[in-house]
């Protein structure tokens, strides 16, 4: 199997997860998806949830040019 691929059961990220990996509060994730900002977000049931490679792409775009 070719690891390089994101599993499509790859566990879901917590907020707290997304939070730990950005460096960043769980508030401002919460205000970034109110706003439109940040990596996209799922409602599972009552819970805020991400996809972890939704998350590094996000990332991976958030290039800053000078």
């Amino acid at each position: 199997m070719d690891n390089t691929e994101p599993s499509r059961f790859e566990h879901l990220w917590t907020v707290a997860d997304v939070s730990e990996y950005l460096g960043v509060a769980v508030k401002t994730l919460y205000q970034w998806r109110c706003h439109g900002l940040g990596p996209r977000s799922y409602r599972v049931g009552g819970y805020l949830r991400y996809r972890p490679d939704e998350v590094r792409a996000w990332v991976d775009a958030q290039v800053v040019t000078t």
